[in-house]
């Protein structure tokens, strides 16, 4: 059916960059809406920015808004998430998710990658 598979994380150091990519395996990738979450130790996993299947409407958690920015490419059938001005606060499992509807509740999504670790040192 659908499988998406993360990839990009890394250690970086505080105020640096980095681009997560997303693969999403289906042909019907354009009619998803795709986001970003992430799950740091101890804390339950959490919504970091959604980005509906035309392209043109985001939203971002208040944590990274102004810092990260999602995007996609329908044609390669791929969702980004750049972060730049990373923080320490930002060290967590990062997950790339789909769903039919437009939704910041974690449950509310129907597939998941894997995820991806994304390290951030002071």
């Amino acid at each position: 059916q659908v499988q998406l598979v993360e990839s990009g994380g890394r250690l970086v150091q505080a105020g640096g960059s980095l681009r997560l990519s997303c693969a999403f395996s289906g042909r019907t990738f354009s009619t998803y809406t795709m986001g970003w979450f992430r799950q740091a130790p101890g804390k339950e996993r959490e919504f970091v920015a959604v980005i509906r299947w035309s392209g043109g409407s985001t939203d971002y958690a208040d944590s990274v808004k102004g810092r990260f920015t999602i995007s996609r490419d329908n044609a390669k059938r791929t969702v980004y998430l750049q972060m730049n001005s990373l923080k320490p606060e930002d060290t967590a499992v990062y997950y790339c998710a789909a769903s039919r509807m437009m939704s910041v509740v974690v449950r509310d999504w129907d597939y998941w990658g894997q995820g991806t670790q994304v390290t951030v040192s002071s």
